[in-house]
């Protein structure tokens, strides 16, 4: 992950760089240095902010023309509500 995909990640997203760092227990310094090009993080930490980043719907893309998007998750089975229940359902 490249240090604009997670900007853009972020901004897909609507985090800041506080809502990142707290997500990986990492400094907000480190999330703003990284993005920003600064230092040189060790792997772990940068898999460590992609994983939370992909945990909550990035996709990145590489190659040619690396990118981000969301992935589009459908709403999450709820189930049959137990004063829907009958003997047909209740199974």
């Amino acid at each position: 992950m490249s240090p604009a995909q997670s900007r853009a990640a972020r901004g897909l997203l609507g985090w800041s760089e506080a809502d990142l760092a707290a997500k990986v227990g990492l400094g907000e310094a480190f999330v703003r240095d990284f993005e920003a090009g600064r230092g040189d993080p060790a792997s772990g930490q940068i898999e460590a902010l992609r994983s939370a980043l992909i945990a909550a719907g990035a996709v990145f893309s590489n190659g040619d023309s690396p990118g981000v998007r969301l992935e589009r998750r459908s709403a999450p089975d709820e189930g049959t509500r137990a004063d829907d229940l009958t003997t047909e359902n209740d199974r």
